[in-house]
């Protein structure tokens, strides 16, 4: 196009030579934003379901697309990957072009990428609602999404690197040292914790068992949030925060500092996340000495943002843009110290599993992602529209009623977090526990369930306001879809030189890229090897054997509910949790699981000694009526899985990929799988019968009780005189 085109001024800029003139491109900008805010406001209305459903589980509609376990996965995907990583691309590809003083390296890259992962986004929303999902973590899209995903970021990176490469700016300003970080990382993350063996094409199981795929999942779980959540959002700051407020950085030499040492010490702290379970303990260690280290380089950025305002305080009172900014690193702050504060053992104990993990998240979602969006949007429409916003009133509004609802969010779910923490873990003095039941706990913290909601309501609201705001102000304007621009051709640039190391490293951005990727390499290496290599770190268990050809049907039916979402599969070495669950997990018992299933969060009890508990009646009808088992329960029912029926079908081939991944089915076991699981169907439903429930063998629920009642059950619980306790965990404390 004519508008895109370069064009030679003869004229010379401060004797740098002839000029270029060129066009940004706005036009893919405002699509990203336009997909930010859709579907931000889909995520967050997800997310505003979800709240209710907690305690009002009517809200779960008894359909099998829209519960609780179906939609948790959708609404995080929709928020991480569709609102932010929508808005994060429209702040690179603004951003980039002015930093670079360069369009974006291809225009048909850039329509390529914008629309692949729009579609990569739809996919999500259509498969993960219909229950495929891998139950991995931020990372539940099946194996042909994952692959689009793969090919969409190699064509952003292409653009990314290529524009890089046509810059008109010698130096790469800081900003571009975190988007260069984040490709490289996100691409490693994504295709290692990827490594999945496919079964159709809308099934497969993960390489990794147990503790390895715990490992690799919280290695990708915990460096999604630092890579894709916070590096490029840390480089827009870096970008937007000094151009609103019209300073420069406080200092270039900080920012040197906080790149390399967050990189480095960011990809060694997801060990964290499996604090007291049957990690390995010196991977723990590690998980728990690099966060603490975090805290240094994270809040040099934090202060490296906040002084950037020096000398501009009376601007932040007026500016909305600045209000969200303030707010938004500022909320950094709070998470990224107190993420490492949670990596800490003895508060780990407290908070792991319960709401307070909650507040941690949206702290960091609501406040600094968000935040910083909102500011970012509010900066840049008007500016590519060519126009003043429309109403810097009612973006101060948007900022209270935001501001509000974090608040409302996040105060109710640290109480809740350190109620629920003190109900599990109290004894009364003759020893016993004073809340068994779990679900005494579950009906404690309605209230300050509703006033979650009441906080995601608030913030919802607040983007609806925002929305109709910058709509405003499009219709003032008129967008500029090529803007114009003009600098200097890089050769024709006085060469500098001195300045230091780091001065001569970003002028070159491939080198740069290549340390980048080094130093985030070194961690996971020194994490992965030996978990994987070294036989003695994952112990075995003579007695575990695999799930029989119906439990292995049952746990996919489980994966596929989302029960995972609600409850763990991991008894910590607590004396609380012995005493409520049973025997603790140990590592050798995981050994067949593909994937591993121990969750994040208890908002039902624990269930990995669930086996032989309760009769086979008991769970047919709390699947099929929660309440009449546990009157006040907040679990939805499941009618279908009564009328759907589980098939042989696909067997061989389950059973075919799961020897070929180490899982030791007999040869022939193919051949007769239909036979196999329907005998143990007959011993459930006749065991069902015996208790008044006439069923059919071949209904879901039959398989999901088989699985349910094995769980646990391959090691004997020891005589608390001889249990093997570990020392860490000071079973003689009221843990």
């Amino acid at each position: 196009m004519a508008s895109t085109s370069i064009q030679t001024d003869e004229r010379t800029a401060h004797g740098q030579g002839p000029m270029e003139h060129f066009a940004y491109d706005n036009k893919t900008v405002l699509l990203f934003t336009i997909a930010t805010l859709v579907f931000g406001i889909i995520g967050m209305t997800v997310g505003l379901l979800m709240a209710i459903q907690l305690f009002y589980p009517v809200f779960n509609f008894e359909l099998q697309y829209t519960t609780f376990g179906r939609i948790r996965p959708l609404h995080t995907n929709a928020v991480i990957f569709a609102f932010v990583g929508n808005a994060m691309f429209a702040g690179v590809y603004y951003s980039l072009q002015r930093l670079l003083k360069a369009r974006m390296f291809s225009d048909a890259l850039s329509q390529i990428h914008f629309w692949g992962w729009q579609l990569i986004i739809l996919a999500a929303a259509i498969t993960l609602p219909l229950g495929m999902t891998t139950s991995h973590e931020y990372a539940e899209l099946e194996w042909p999404i994952d692959i689009a995903i793969t090919l969409i970021w190699v064509v952003f990176g292409i653009n990314l690197i290529g524009t890089i490469l046509k810059r008109r700016e010698r130096h790469m300003y800081v900003a571009v040292w975190f988007y260069i970080a984040t490709f490289i990382t996100v691409a490693v993350l994504h295709i290692v914790n990827s490594f999945e063996l496919p079964i159709s094409w809308t099934k497969s199981y993960y390489l990794y068992a147990g503790v390895q795929d715990a490992l690799v999942q919280w290695w990708y779980g915990h460096n999604a949030v630092a890579f894709f959540l916070t590096t490029p959002f840390l480089g827009l700051m870096y970008y937007f925060l000094p151009k609103a407020a019209q300073r420069p950085v406080y200092s270039y030499r900080l920012s040197i500092i906080h790149f390399w040492s967050l990189i480095f010490l960011y990809i060694w702290a997801g060990p964290h996340h499996l604090l007291y379970t049957s990690l390995p303990d010196w991977a723990q260690s590690l998980g728990v000495v690099f966060s603490i280290m975090l805290i240094a380089p994270s809040w040099g950025g934090m202060l490296n943002g906040l002084l950037t305002l020096r000398g501009a305080w009376d601007k932040v009172r007026v500016d909305p843009v600045l209000k969200f900014m303030v707010v938004a690193v500022t909320a950094y702050g709070m998470a990224t110290l107190e993420g490492p504060l949670l990596s800490l053992k003895n508060v780990n104990a407290i908070a792991h599993f319960t709401d307070w993990i909650v507040a941690h998240v949206h702290v960091g979602g609501l406040g600094w992602n968000g935040f910083l969006i909102f500011g970012m949007l509010y900066y840049m429409i008007p500016k590519m529209y060519g126009t003043k916003l429309h109403s810097v009133r009612l973006a101060n509004v948007h900022f209270w009623i935001g501001t509000i609802g974090i608040l409302t969010y996040a105060l109710p779910m640290y109480f809740s977090g350190f109620t629920q923490s003190l109900m599990w873990k109290e004894f009364m003095a003759d020893g016993l526990l004073r809340y068994p039941n779990f679900l005494e706990t579950t009906l404690q913290l309605l209230p300050l369930h509703m006033f979650r909601a009441l906080g995601g309501l608030l913030y919802l609201i607040g983007v609806f306001v925002m929305v109709y705001n910058l709509r405003k102000t499009a219709v003032a304007g008129h967008l500029i879809a090529n803007e114009p621009a003009q600098a200097p051709a890089l050769q024709t640039l006085v060469h500098q030189t001195g300045g230091g190391w780091h001065t001569v490293l970003e002028r070159k951005p491939i080198l740069f890229a290549t340390l980048s990727l080094v130093a985030i390499l070194i961690g996971g290496m020194v994490e992965m090897i030996p978990t994987f290599l070294i036989k003695n770190n994952i112990p075995t268990i003579s007695a575990v054997k695999p799930y029989t050809l119906l439990e292995l049907e049952g746990r996919d039916v489980y994966i596929r509910e989302g029960c995972v979402n609600c409850h763990s599969q991991m008894v910590r070495p607590f004396r609380s949790e012995a005493e409520r669950y049973g025997e603790y997990s140990k590592a050798g018992e995981f050994v067949y699981d593909h994937p591993f299933l121990w969750g994040s969060k208890r908002t039902g009890p624990d269930l990995h000694r669930i086996g032989g508990k309760y009769p086979d009646s008991w769970h047919y009808n709390h699947m099929l009526e929660p309440s009449t088992m546990s009157p006040g329960s907040v679990m939805p029912s499941y009618p279908w899985l009564f009328d759907q029926q589980w098939s042989a079908e696909d067997m061989p081939a389950k059973v075919s990929a799961m020897r070929s991944l180490g899982v030791p089915y007999a040869i022939g076991t193919e051949a007769i799988a239909g036979q196999l699981m329907s005998a143990q169907a007959n011993t459930i439903v006749k065991n069902l019968k015996e208790a008044g429930v006439n069923t059919k063998p071949e209904a879901e629920i039959i398989a999901l009780i088989a699985y349910l009642q094995r769980l646990g059950t391959d090691i004997k619980k020891q005589p608390k005189a001889d249990a093997e306790v570990p020392l860490s965990a000071d079973l003689t404390t009221n843990q």
